[in-house]
C-alpha cells in the first residue's frame, strides 16, 4: 500500500484526518473533489463574471443532466429545500417573494409523512411555512394523505433516503397531489449515484427534485443541484437570486460562489460520463477484502449488502450475535476513531450493526480498516 499524505494544510491546524468509511456525511467533509473539479474552480477564481449569466448557464447543464426544464446550483441540497418551498409559496410574485418569511395571504403548509420526519426537515419550514404530517411511522394510506390536503397546502415533500420509510411510495404521492393541483418536492440528497436517479424522479412526475452535490457527485460540499418544471424554478430564481430587482429573497443568504458553481457543473458532467460499473467494481472489491479478513469471529456475521435503498453502494455489514464476546457496537467504533488514523464507519439506525461504507474509502485504506477491526474483534 502506498503511505498516503496528509495534506499540510490540516497539520497546521493541529487537525488530523481520518478514514472515511461512514459514506458522504456532512460532518466528515462530504466527498473528495477531483483534480478537474479543482482546477476548474482555480480557474473560475481568476475572472470577474455575471453571476446571473453564470447561473442561468450552469442551471441550463443541471437541466440537461437532470431531464428537467430548468435547472439552478443551489448552496447545497438544504438550501434547495428553502427554495422549493418558498417557490411554491410565492409563486412569481414579487410582494411575496419580499414579504417572506411573513407567509401571511399565502398557502403556506408542508405535508410530510410522518415516517420521513429528519433532522433536517427544518429546511422545509425555514422560509415561513409550517409543517404538516400526516399518517403513523408504522402505518399510512393515501386516504391519511388525501385527508392532509387543504386550501392552505403549498406542497408535499417527499424524502428519499437510507433507512427512510417509503410511506405510500413516490408515485401515488404524486398522482394524489397532482389530483389536487398540488405540486410535489423531492429532497434526494445522496440518492446519486445510480445516475439514473438524476432523472428518475422527474420522469415520475415531481414537480422539483433535489441531490447534494458534495456527495455521489463529487462536487464542492457546499453546492447542490436543483431541477424541476420551469414556472416554479422561475420562482425558486426569484427567491434566490432576482438580480434584477431590488428584492431580496429568502435565499440571500445561501448564494452561491463563482468558484462553486463552476465547480459544481464540472463535477455533474464528470460523473454523467463517468463509468458507473467499473465505481461499483471498485467499491465491491474493497468490501470483499474486509469482509473475507473478518471471517472465523465467533458470534460475528460479515454480509456484504447493496440493496440501494438501504446501502449506499455495496458494503460490509457487522451483525453480533448472542455470543459475541467482545466490545459493544459502540466501543467498537470509539476505538476505530481513537486510532491513528481515526476510522469512522456507519451504524443502522436503531439496527444492531456496522456498516463499513466503501464509497470514500481510498486505495489501501480498506487494508488499514481489516488491520484494525481485526487488532479490536479477535482481542
Amino acid at each position: 500500500m502506498t503511505e498516503r499524505v496528509w495534506p499540510e494544510v490540516y497539520k497546521k491546524l493541529g487537525v488530523s484526518p481520518i478514514i472515511n468509511a461512514q459514506s458522504w456525511v456532512t460532518a466528515l467533509g462530504g466527498s473528495i473533489m477531483g483534480p478537474e473539479v479543482r482546477q476548474a474552480m482555480d480557474d473560475a477564481a481568476n475572472a470577474f463574471i455575471d453571476i446571473k449569466k453564470l447561473n442561468l448557464a450552469a442551471g441550463e447543464v443541471v437541466a440537461r443532466s437532470c431531464g428537467a426544464e430548468r435547472g439552478l446550483v443551489t448552496a447545497g441540497c438544504s438550501a434547495a429545500q428553502v427554495l422549493m418551498v418558498a417557490a411554491c409559496m410565492t409563486g412569481q410574485s414579487e410582494s411575496n417573494v419580499e414579504q417572506l418569511p411573513d407567509t401571511t395571504g399565502m398557502k403556506n403548509e408542508v405535508i410530510l409523512f410522518k415516517g420521513q420526519r429528519n433532522r433536517y426537515d427544518k429546511a422545509f419550514v425555514t422560509a415561513g411555512a409550517t409543517l404538516v404530517e400526516y399518517g403513523s411511522v408504522d402505518s399510512v394510506t393515501t386516504d391519511d394523505l388525501e385527508a392532509a390536503i387543504n386550501e392552505n397546502t403549498a406542497c408535499i415533500a417527499y424524502v428519499v433516503a437510507p433507512f427512510v420509510p417509503a410511506g405510500i411510495g413516490l408515485g401515488e404521492t404524486i398522482r394524489v397531489a397532482h389530483e389536487h393541483g398540488v405540486p410535489v418536492i423531492v429532497d434526494a440528497a445522496a440518492e446519486v449515484p445510480p445516475r439514473s436517479n438524476l432523472s428518475k424522479f422527474h420522469n415520475m412526475g415531481a414537480d422539483m427534485v433535489a441531490f447534494s452535490g458534495g456527495k455521489g457527485i463529487g462536487g464542492p460540499q457546499s453546492a447542490g443541484v436543483l431541477a424541476g418544471k420551469a414556472e416554479l424554478m422561475e420562482a425558486v430564481v426569484m427567491n434566490s437570486l432576482n438580480l434584477d430587482s431590488s428584492v431580496a429573497g429568502i435565499g440571500r443568504p445561501m448564494k452561491v460562489s463563482k468558484e462553486n458553481i463552476v465547480g459544481m457543473v464540472t463535477a455533474l458532467q464528470l460523473f454523467t460520463d463517468s463509468d458507473e460499473a467499473a465505481e461499483l467494481a471498485g467499491w465491491h472489491s474493497k468490501a470483499e477484502f474486509v469482509a473475507e479478513r473478518l471471517t472465523g469471529i465467533a458470534g460475528l456475521r460479515v454480509v456484504i449488502e447493496d440493496d440501494p435503498a438501504e446501502r449506499q453502494g455495496p458494503q460490509p455489514v457487522l451483525y453480533f450475535d448472542d455470543n459475541f464476546d467482545g466490545p459493544s457496537i459502540d466501543e467498537i467504533k470509539q476505538q476505530l476513531e481513537d486510532g491513528d488514523p481515526g476510522i469512522y464507519v456507519g451504524g443502522g439506525g436503531s439496527r444492531a450493526e456496522i456498516n463499513i461504507v466503501m464509497v470514500n474509502v481510498q486505495d489501501g485504506e480498506e487494508i488499514i480498516i481489516a488491520e484494525r477491526l481485526n487488532e479490536i474483534l479477535r482481542s
